[in-house]
C-alpha cells in the first residue's frame, strides 16, 4: 500500500517537473497565455476587496451617525394627515425616548437688499436638535423653547448664505427675507455640524428656522417627518416596536400610515446593494478568466500538435493513456495556477492602493483570495481537459510517422 502511494507521488512529481520544464522552455508564449488569467483574477480580487473595504467604512459611518436614533416618516390617513404637537409630546414622554426632532422642509426665495436666490433649502427644527448637535453652531445663540412656542421669525444660516448675502458684513442681528418675510439671523451654522443619519438621508439645509414657524409658512399644523433619539441602553428594535404600537393607536390602527426606519434596516439594505454590486462586478471581471481559459486551451492544443513525436515515443515505451492525460492536464493546471497566484498578489496591491486613495479601510478578504485561486485552478482543469484527452487518445503509430 505504502509502495503504491509512493509510486503515485513520484509520478505526480515527475509530471509537475516536466510541466514546469515545458513552461519555462516557452516563456513568452506561457506568459501571454497566463496573462488573461492574471488580469481576470486581479480584477476579481481588487473589486471584491475594495468593495469590502468601502462596505466596512460605510457601516462604521452609518453606525456612528445613526447610533441610538430612529427615523419616522408619516404618510397619514383620511382622518389624520400627520403628527400634532400633542402627539410628539406623547412620544417624547415614552421611557424609551430621550427626545425627538421634527423636520419640516420647504424651498424658499431668499433675498436681502438687491440680491436674491431661489430654491433655497429651509428646514424647521426644534431646540432639542440644537442640543444634540454640539458642533452645529460656530457663532450666535441656539434655538430655544421660546422660539418654538412663539413661532419666532429667527433663522440660522450656512456659510454659503453668509457668502451670498452678508459678504463683508456681520450677519448676526441682521434681517434676511424668506419668501418675503423678514427673519432675524440669530446664529451661523458650521460646514459639517450635523453628522446625523437624518441629515445624510435628507441633505443639509441652507437655513434653519423653528419648526413651528416652518409649519406656519407651509400652512399646516402636522409634522410628517421626525427623528427619535433613544434613551441610553435602549435597543433600537425594541424601541421601534413600542413607537409603532403607540403610533398605531394614534392613527386608529389603520395600515400604512407611517414608516419607522431603524439603523439596522438601513445597513441591511446597504449591504444587500453592495453584495449585488460585488456579484455583478465579479461576474464581469470573471469574463477575463474565461478568455484566459480559452487561451490556455489554445496553447495546450498547439503543444499537443508540437509534441506528437514525444507522445508517440512515451506510448511506445509503455505509458498509459491516463498518464499522458495527467501530464498535459498538470501543465494546464500549473499555467492557470501561476496566473491565479500572480493575479492575487497584484489584486491585493491594487486594492490596497485604491482603498488608500479613497480613504477607506483595507479589508483582506480570504474568501476573495480563495475564489480567485480556486476559479483560476478550475479554469485550468476545465479548459485543459480537452487537449489532454486528445493527447491521451493519440495513436502511437500515427505519432511516430513524423520521426
Amino acid at each position: 500500500m505504502l509502495k503504491s502511494i509512493r509510486k503515485s507521488l513520484v509520478m505526480i512529481w515527475e509530471c509537475v517537473r516536466m510541466s514546469l520544464s515545458n513552461i519555462l522552455a516557452n516563456r513568452v508564449r506561457s506568459f501571454l497565455t497566463v496573462l488573461g488569467i492574471l488580469i481576470g483574477v486581479t480584477a476579481v480580487i481588487a473589486l471584491i476587496t475594495t468593495i469590502s473595504g468601502v462596505s466596512g467604512s460605510l457601516s462604521s459611518s452609518f453606525s456612528s451617525m445613526g447610533a441610538g436614533t430612529l427615523m419616522v416618516s408619516v404618510t397619514g390617513s383620511d382622518l389624520k394627515s400627520g403628527m400634532t404637537a400633542d402627539d410628539l409630546t406623547e412620544l417624547t414622554a415614552m421611557d424609551e425616548v430621550d427626545g425627538l426632532t421634527p423636520s419640516v422642509s420647504l424651498s424658499a426665495r431668499v433675498s436681502r437688499g438687491g440680491s436674491y436666490e431661489t430654491n433655497i433649502s429651509v428646514s424647521g427644527k426644534n431646540a432639542y436638535y440644537f442640543r444634540t448637535n454640539e458642533n452645529l453652531l460656530t457663532r450666535g445663540r441656539a434655538l430655544n423653547a421660546v422660539d418654538e412656542a412663539q413661532t419666532s421669525f429667527v433663522c440660522w444660516i450656512s456659510p454659503d448664505m453668509v457668502e451670498s448675502f452678508f459678504y463683508g458684513v456681520d450677519p448676526i442681528g441682521e434681517s434676511l427675507y424668506i419668501n418675503g418675510v423678514p427673519f432675524l439671523v440669530s446664529g451661523l451654522l458650521s460646514e459639517d455640524g450635523d453628522a446625523s443619519m437624518a441629515s445624510l438621508m435628507s441633505g443639509s439645509a441652507d437655513i434653519l428656522i423653528p419648526y413651528t414657524t416652518a409649519l406656519k409658512m407651509n400652512n399646516t399644523s402636522d409634522v410628517t417627518s421626525f427623528t427619535v433619539y433613544l434613551a441610553d441602553g435602549v435597543d433600537s428594535e425594541t424601541a421601534a416596536d413600542s413607537i409603532e404600537a403607540r403610533m398605531d393607536a394614534m392613527f386608529s390602527f389603520e395600515e400604512d400610515c407611517f414608516t419607522v426606519t431603524t439603523m439596522s434596516g438601513i445597513e441591511d439594505t446597504m449591504e444587500e446593494m453592495l453584495s449585488m454590486m460585488t456579484a455583478l462586478l465579479a461576474g464581469i471581471a470573471s469574463i477575463a478568466l474565461v478568455v484566459g481559459g480559452i487561451g490556455i486551451m489554445n496553447m495546450m492544443l498547439t503543444s499537443v500538435t508540437e509534441r506528437t513525436t514525444e507522445i508517440g515515443l512515451k506510448k511506445a515505451l509503455g505509458a498509459l493513456p491516463w498518464q499522458i492525460q495527467l501530464q498535459f492536464l498538470m501543465e494546464s493546471f500549473l499555467l492557470s495556477l501561476i496566473g491565479g497566484l500572480a493575479g492575487v498578489a497584484l489584486g491585493l496591491i491594487l486594492s490596497f492602493a485604491m482603498c488608500k486613495a479613497m480613504g477607506t479601510q483595507f479589508v483582506l478578504s480570504v474568501g476573495a483570495i480563495a475564489l480567485g485561486v480556486g476559479f483560476s485552478a478550475a479554469v485550468g482543469v476545465l479548459f485543459g481537459w480537452a487537449p489532454a484527452r486528445k493527447a491521451s487518445r493519440l495513436n502511437p503509430i500515427d505519432a511516430l510517422r513524423s520521426v
